[in-house]
């Protein structure tokens, strides 16, 4: 294990007030709330006022990116304390993050361009090619996990990934529309960052054209699996289609909506297109604002995919209220199910009934995708604050309420806990606390990120409006068929397309039927469980 960075002074000092949630004190700076989002829009409802608690979770979380990064090579680590290896994933959510630290007066400007400088250089400068070791990427694509110190592949199991390019991509073009000034440093940002995304050959990954593959192995080529289905893949296809290089034909994002049909239907009282973990419904969120902006798909159904992460959001609420599976605590309050940390990969038994428990795993609640093994993750609740307010925020204060002493630390809440796991056996990561279950012992960086980057833009747009001055991403959208919106031409407002059409009804009646056939197929498998005849 790496030995970690000293904290600065202030990062100390922080580190020390997180002993008790009680005794948190809200930043001195307040933030103004946008109501308007377009010239001539009509004005957004008015959103429900921050708690302190949220001024305490978004200081905390950006510490984490700015403590834990080396600084020397701008790498950040997967998770902390644990902190085997840099994910470039992560890389991308900390550039995302910097700017929102100089808003908020706790690093300045200069320290923020040049941590970003640093970090844009490296990526710029590190050995690229086919060998197996020695390389940090190939193509313009970046290995998955690298090496903190050197930057290099970090072992033969880590693939040249697609979606995590895409998400360190997503961050070096913000910081390319952020540092918009005239230093020559700021200049210099924008100048890599363009060469940077410049680079990324897309259309090597599609060896199934027009889909995009997850990525490649320098030992075993390309990975078997592309893109399908709805997922947080929505950014690779728009950077693809935007890239002034290497781009990809319109066709690409067509063809993969069309994958969508089996994800469409009623899940919780929501009908909506389905995804189990919330990271899917949330990632690209994180960068584009898709509230008011709608491709083919969306206006054939009368919906965006704003309004859909919302249904998705309130579908695992709904899910937790009514709790299938009685796990300890779930409830209005209590929800989230997304990628996380878990307890350990074991069978234990729980309330008669023979139940699986997994470590590091995809967890979720919909129409197919479904795990739920009792892990809670903060991250999958707070980073929806965007799409349900009212219901996040107090879900938000309940969980640090109840569980704050266990699961809230010096850079916010840990990754997830198991209030229903209290088995005395040899644990993968984490602890167990009497009475209280297990809890997670990392920070993980891209759990970390959404719930940061997402608090900025409820408060005001923040990540959203800078984003929308990117000519890249702007492309991207119109070549997969976005308008309306912020994508109209100035001075405009179009409104949504939000009627409900026989085409869009046909659509649904599919999705419904299937969604009502997977419904009866999961009440078979629960069945077979509890009688020992599944596995």
């Amino acid at each position: 294990m790496q030995a970690r960075h000293l904290l600065t002074a202030a990062a100390m000092t922080l580190a020390i007030a997180a002993c008790k949630p009680a005794q948190q004190e809200a930043p001195a700076k307040p933030k103004p709330q946008v109501i308007l989002v377009e010239a001539d829009a009509p004005p957004r409802p008015m959103k429900p006022e921050l708690p302190p608690l949220f001024d305490d979770i978004e200081r905390r979380t950006f510490q984490f990116f700015w403590d834990t990064t080396n600084e020397l090579n701008g790498l950040t680590p997967d998770r902390y304390p644990s902190r085997p290896f840099a994910s470039i994933a992560s890389v991308g959510f900390a550039l995302t993050a910097y700017p929102i630290g100089i808003e908020n007066g706790w690093v300045s400007r200069n320290q923020a361009i040049d941590r970003t400088l640093t970090t844009l250089k490296f990526f710029r400068d590190v050995p690229m090619g086919p060998q197996r070791t020695g390389k940090a990427g190939y193509k313009g694509f970046y290995y998955h996990f690298l090496d903190m110190q050197e930057g290099r592949r970090y072992d033969s199991w880590v693939e040249l990934s697609s979606v995590d390019t895409a998400l360190l991509m997503m961050g070096v073009l913000f910081a390319q529309s952020y540092y918009d000034g005239d230093d020559p440093r700021e200049k210099e940002i924008r100048q890599i960052a363009d060469s940077l995304y410049k680079q990324v050959d897309w259309p090597w990954l599609q060896q199934r054209a027009p889909l995009i593959s997850m990525g490649w192995f320098p030992e075993s080529g390309f990975i078997d699996h592309d893109w399908m289905g709805y997922n947080e893949a929505m950014m690779v296809y728009i950077l693809a289609l935007g890239s002034p290089s290497h781009p990809v034909s319109p066709d690409a994002w067509t063809v993969w909506t069309r994958t969508y049909d089996n994800d469409w239907g009623v899940y919780q009282g929501q009908e909506y297109l389905s995804f189990g973990p919330l990271f899917g419904h949330q990632y690209s969120h994180v960068w584009i604002d898709f509230r008011d902006i709608q491709d083919a798909y969306m206006r054939e159904r009368g919906s965006t995919y704003f309004l859909n992460s919302r249904s998705a959001a309130l579908a695992q609420r709904e899910y937790a209220i009514a709790n299938p599976m009685n796990w300890k605590d779930y409830g209005e309050n209590v929800w989230g199910l997304t990628a996380s940390d878990g307890p350990q990969n074991t069978t234990q038994e729980y309330r008669g009934e023979q139940r699986q428990f997994r470590h590091y795993s995809s967890r979720g609640a919909g129409l197919r995708e479904n795990f739920d093994d009792g892990t809670i993750a903060p991250t999958a609740a707070v980073s929806s604050i965007v799409f349900a307010p009212e219901e996040v925020i107090p879900a938000t204060v309940e969980m640090h309420k109840r569980y704050g002493d266990y699961i809230y630390s010096s850079y916010g809440f840990l990754d997830s806990f198991n209030p229903s796991f209290n088995y005395d056996i040899p644990i993968k990561t984490g602890r167990l606390v009497p009475d209280r279950g297990w809890v997670a012992s990392d920070y993980i960086a891209i759990d970390q990120g959404p719930i940061l980057t997402m608090i900025a833009n409820y408060r005001d747009d923040f990540v959203w409006e800078v984003m929308k001055k990117n000519p890249y991403i702007r492309k991207g959208l119109e070549r997969a068929g976005f308008s309306g919106g912020w994508l109209a031409p100035e001075g405009e407002f179009q409104p949504l397309q939000l009627q409900k059409d026989e085409k869009a009804a046909a659509a649904r009646a599919v999705g419904i039927a299937e969604s009502r056939a997977a419904a009866a197929q999961e009440q078979k498998n629960n069945a077979n469980r509890n009688t020992g005849q599944g596995k």
